[in-house]
């Protein structure tokens, strides 16, 4: 703010000024040296008053900062403070900044004036009044759109601040509301008016030089001041168009990043429509959220409950699907998996078995030796359950269910079914799942034989690394054993 200030000060006072006094008025040296020292007392009042007012602005923000414990109502204070300092700062400089620098300046002149230091008529202290209006309302100007991005970082200091302490959103300060319509319009009609009349009035003044010393030095004298007016037209027309594209653009990232599955909050550092816009934004995130997350529980019940289901046709089997998904997460975090992998493969491993839904009950609660017939219609559940997903509306999510579903029951050496995949080219939750289901299935009690005990399953499935599963998950898994594990899944 001050890095601000002091470029805005020295463009409009000793820039803009200080180009229309000494290149307007033909002075003799003595006049310059005279119109200097006016000017640097001017500008010292100037910077007295306009300090102690700038103190009393900033003071609820500074106590935010002193304060080792911070209230709610500090905070509020140096939130609301903060969206009206844009306003405060503009009227600060219309105020002790203009009259600080005015009313010593046009004293100390018709002082001059009146004792033949400066040679100048008393009525150029008027046009002297009107032009250094128009300078203080140009700087207001630039100072009100830098400002807007001086504070950014404190209201979002403060916002974050407010959230850690109360566990939501700092309430926007409706009272210093200040419409993209109202800075539209009065921007648009000073920049465009500003130039004319500035020009005009320089006119008026160096009219007497023209009528003194003809027309030999106007041109020169003309486009030094053209040049000077577009600068400053270019430049607060810059500033309008900056301001308002960084939240357009802001926006925009926002929306792009929902669409990528990013749903991250914006930071309301606004004090116009924009404000409405981002309010309403983080709205939008919010209830996604709450959606996405209600969607989540009644996806994870639905596969546990379509799980239940399918173990339900079968007594001996209930909360198999159930422990072959807690066996392949078990796998899956000591394999390093992702957490989002590690829930789709539970997803998966709960509804590994749903193709036995198209198996018939007379095949599927046989307690007799299977046929060799029947067998082949237990050995298409796999086929048939990757169907019965395939038919559902084909998301990420599920197309990465299908493999586990379809392919737990190949075997590393290609003697497995449905398609006698072998080794690698076996998807990674097929050779998985395929582990845990064998594991469950040799430890769980059948109609026609009793589970057998947990540490010859587990010789078995030693013996078979590397010709019916998978070597590394197995011995994972083997070694998950070992520690207790299956003890805490089965419930023993």
């Amino acid at each position: 703010m001050l890095r601000n200030y002091v470029f805005s000060s020295a463009f409009a006072v000793f820039g803009v000024g200080s180009t229309l006094i000494f290149h307007t008025l033909s002075l003799s040296q003595r006049e310059i040296y005279f119109l200097l020292a006016i000017i640097m007392i001017s500008v010292c009042t100037m910077l007295i008053a306009e300090f102690w007012t700038y103190k009393r602005q900033v003071s609820p923000i500074r106590l935010v900062y002193r304060s080792d414990i911070l209230s709610k109502e500090s905070l509020y204070d140096a939130h609301a403070r903060l969206h009206a300092f844009p306003l405060l700062t503009l009227k600060r400089i219309l105020g002790p900044h203009f009259l600080g620098i005015g009313i010593p300046s046009s004293g100390l002149a018709i002082l001059c004036i009146h004792y033949g230091v400066l040679a100048i008529p008393y009525y150029f202290v008027g046009l002297a009044w009107i032009g250094a209006f128009l300078i203080a309302v140009m700087h207001g100007l630039i100072e009100f759109f830098l400002t807007f991005e001086t504070i950014k970082p404190l209201l979002h200091d403060i916002q974050e601040k407010w959230f850690e302490q109360n566990n939501e959103d700092l309430a926007h300060e409706k009272s210093f509301f200040f419409s993209i319509k109202k800075k539209m319009v009065i921007s648009s009609l000073f920049f465009a008016i500003f130039p004319v009349v500035l020009f005009s009035l320089a006119t008026q003044i160096r009219m007497q030089s023209i009528q003194e010393n003809g027309l030999g030095d106007y041109w020169s004298w003309a486009l030094i001041i053209l040049a000077m007016v577009v600068i400053i037209a270019l430049s607060g027309s810059f500033l309008l168009f900056k301001h308002f594209k960084q939240p357009i653009e802001q926006l925009q990232k926002g929306v792009y990043e929902v669409g990528q599955g990013s749903l991250n909050r914006m930071e309301n550092v606004y004090s116009d429509e924009f404000s409405d816009l981002v309010t309403g934004y983080n709205h939008m995130i919010k209830a996604i959220r709450v959606r996405d997350e209600l969607n989540q529980q009644l996806m994870e019940s639905f596969f546990t409950a379509i799980a239940a289901t399918l173990d339900a046709r079968d007594p001996y089997t209930a909360g198999h699907s159930e422990r072959v998904a807690a066996y392949s997460v078990q796998i899956g975090e000591r394999a390093g998996f992702s957490s989002g992998e590690l829930d789709l493969l539970k997803k998966s491993a709960l509804l590994h078995d749903i193709g036995k839904i198209g198996v018939r009950d007379e095949v599927l609660l046989k307690e007799g030796r299977l046929t060799d017939e029947e067998f082949n219609q237990i050995k298409a559940h796999p086929v048939i359950g990757a169907h019965i997903l395939s038919q559902v509306i084909m998301t990420e999510e599920i197309k990465q269910l299908l493999p586990g579903v379809k392919y737990h029951h190949e075997r590393y050496d290609g003697k497995g079914y449905p398609e006698g995949l072998r080794g690698d080219t076996i998807p990674v939750f097929g050779r998985l799942i395929a582990v845990a289901d064998a594991y469950d299935a040799m430890t769980s009690d059948r109609p026609y034989r009793k589970g057998m005990p947990a540490g010859k399953a587990l010789q078995i499935i030693e013996s078979g690394k590397g010709t019916q599963w998978d070597p590394h998950y197995a011995t994972l898994f083997v070694d998950l054993m070992n520690e207790g594990f299956a003890k805490k899944v089965s419930g023993e």
